[in-house]
């Protein structure tokens, strides 16, 4: 397919006319009108009728009409790109994905080590189901995936799961709850209020399974998908709400609240997922080395964190 001939024809349907069009670029009538003619011969179908005096799109037509705007527009956004190149092509480019299963406070953490390398990084974030995002690194739209589970055995993307690391859950609880929390832990969650994650979660179905493993039978007050809500929820006194035990200060001190106790059986898992076995990418390197050596090693082997300037 000629792409002039197509661009002619986008201007004759946008200015309504050949002889508008004409005008507009500078050609005879008869110039176009035998181009449109060669696009219709390409394409096996007419793509305009006459009306009267003028000329109306076909069904036909209208469709290819959307398929020429959306690969001008494509094009206009890629002379934008080469222009500003030599400006950004001086920062480093991080897309990841962020499984929105995975809480927002483990996500911002993980990320943290790509902005502090010593060249600019420019990160972009979309936040998905993992289906979705890993169709998204499937086609290249992605360089990293963050998830809190690996690959699916029932999706068929040729990607590699690099583990980060695990953390056991906590209970965090607000003042206001504390005096009703009587007796040890985990015995004072029996019957107390409780905020839960979403029961199609990793993290919520090995939580129910710890309850009831223990006999414990809180009372249920909410379930929520997204965490940082269950944690806003439990900041106001709604309930006893969970979030990983490997930020259990960093907990307390935003949201004013005290735990509990922990049950570190009840594990979280968070993977890296690339299209590439080996890492190469100096951010999800970056990323990958802070989680295993940081964030989820054990106490005696975290390195110490850089002080904030």
């Amino acid at each position: 397919m000629n792409y002039k001939h197509l661009h002619y024809f986008l201007q004759v349907a946008k200015l309504g006319g050949v002889l508008r069009a004409s005008e507009q670029l500078h050609l005879s009538p008869q110039t176009i009108s035998g181009q449109i003619q060669l696009l219709e011969e390409a394409l096996g179908t007419p793509l305009f009728a006459r009306s009267g005096r003028g000329l109306a799109l076909t069904e036909a037509g209208r469709m290819v009409l959307g398929y020429a705007e959306d690969i001008f527009s494509i094009g206009t956004e890629l002379a934008e790109a080469v222009r500003d190149f030599p400006r950004q092509g001086k920062l480093l480019a991080l897309r990841i994905g962020v499984a929105d299963a995975v809480p927002k406070a483990i996500a911002c953490r993980l990320i943290e080590p790509a902005t502090q390398l010593p060249e600019p990084v420019r990160i972009v974030c979309r936040e998905w189901k993992l289906d979705t995002l890993l169709a998204e690194l499937a086609l290249h739209r992605l360089d990293l995936v963050i998830a809190d589970a690996p690959i699916p055995r029932d999706v068929s993307v040729r990607a590699f799961n690099h583990r980060l690391g695990s953390s056991g859950v906590s209970f965090f609880a607000a003042p206001s709850l504390l005096a009703s929390c009587t007796g040890p832990f985990p015995a004072c969650l029996d019957g107390a209020p409780l905020l839960l994650p979403a029961e199609e979660s990793a993290v919520g179905q090995r939580l129910r399974a710890w309850l009831h493993a223990r006999s414990l039978r809180p009372r249920v007050v909410g379930e929520c998908d997204d965490s940082a809500l269950a944690k806003e929820f439990g900041r106001r006194g709604m309930g006893i709400f969970v979030g990983s035990t490997v930020l259990e200060r960093d907990i307390e001190k935003q949201y004013g609240v005290r735990v509990l106790g922990a049950a570190p059986e009840v594990m979280e898992e968070f993977f890296a997922i690339t299209v590439e076995r080996r890492i190469t990418h100096p951010c999800v390197t970056a990323i990958t080395e802070a989680a295993r050596n940081e964030l989820f090693a054990p106490p005696a082997r975290r390195r110490a964190r850089p002080a904030a300037a």
